[in-house]
């Protein structure tokens, strides 16, 4: 099989060994909570342990850098923007999961020098995979995807402010009701990219961008023809210095987006600086 393929049939595996038996069945002591107001369970701990021995199995010499890993030791992060790395999200979506709801994912990304080069999504409860490769393309469960607006008079957005200071997050949020209507987001990464390339939103915002939750989301969307920049407009680099994320359905929500929040004085820069 193909690198493609060998990954796919992993997360798979995991997953309906790892995941879905947990679904809705976890114990008390299955939960806990690693940091303020996140948890982690049994089935994060031991997707991550099963998908890294098996992406080790593969021989590509890469360092594996997983978010449960990550969490027990910071250091795994210092140099993540450089060799060949392998990321792994076990369970994106933890708190959706623990709750006994959707949606939750799977992410594993193969990156480059901070350059992802391959991504996979899965959604474990329907099966959805989703995969790219750069410079080749996009693709859900085997046929090639482009991305899609909603069609909607007013651009749908899905902007994650919840790690935001309450005066930031009302002013993003008020600057962003002139021209879009808001929606709720998923709190699943694994699922917001999807949901720019299939057509359900037309933007996204994120302040929090651990790697594992993004390296193969942007490149799912730009390989499809989505638009994707850190909010000072470079763009998106895993390990890099960029802040933040803005991305879109196309290049021009992203501009619509970009004249609200990332100008001078916009919701983005301006309270960025006053933060700093």
């Amino acid at each position: 099989m193909s690198l493609t393929e060998n990954v796919a049939a992993l997360m798979r595996r995991v997953a309906a060994h790892e995941v879905m038996p947990r679904f809705r069945t976890l114990a008390t002591d299955e939960i806990a909570e690693k940091s303020p107001g996140e948890v982690v369970t049994t089935a994060d701990r031991e997707s991550e342990q099963r998908l890294s021995e098996g992406l080790e199995a593969l021989g590509l010499g890469a360092r594996i850098v997983g978010e449960e890993a990550a969490s027990r030791d910071p250091a795994l992060l210092d140099r993540v923007g450089e060799g060949l790395v392998w990321l792994v999200d076990p369970l994106d979506g933890t708190a959706n999961f623990a709750a006994g709801h959707g949606p939750f994912g799977m992410m594993v990304a193969l990156v480059e020098d901070g350059v992802p080069l391959a991504g996979w999504m899965l959604d474990p409860q329907s099966g959805r995979l989703c995969h790219a490769e750069r410079g080749k393309g996009a693709w859900c469960d085997g046929a090639r995807v482009n991305a899609r607006t909603s069609g909607s008079a007013r651009p749908v957005a899905a902007l994650a402010t919840q790690f935001m200071s309450t005066a930031w997050r009302e002013r993003v949020h008020a600057s962003a009701r002139r021209r879009f209507a808001q929606v709720p987001i998923p709190r699943c990464a694994a699922e917001s990219y999807p949901r720019l390339v299939f057509g359900s939103n037309d933007v996204a915002l994120f302040q929090r961008i651990l790697p594992w939750d993004h390296a193969p989301g942007v490149l799912f969307l730009t390989e499809a023809g989505g638009h994707a920049t850190h909010w000072n407009r470079a763009p998106y680099r895993v390990g890099g210095e960029g802040a933040g994320l803005l991305v879109a359905a196309d290049a021009r929500h992203w501009e619509v987006a970009a004249e609200l929040l990332l100008v001078p004085g916009g919701a983005l820069i301006d309270m960025e600086t006053r933060a700093a």
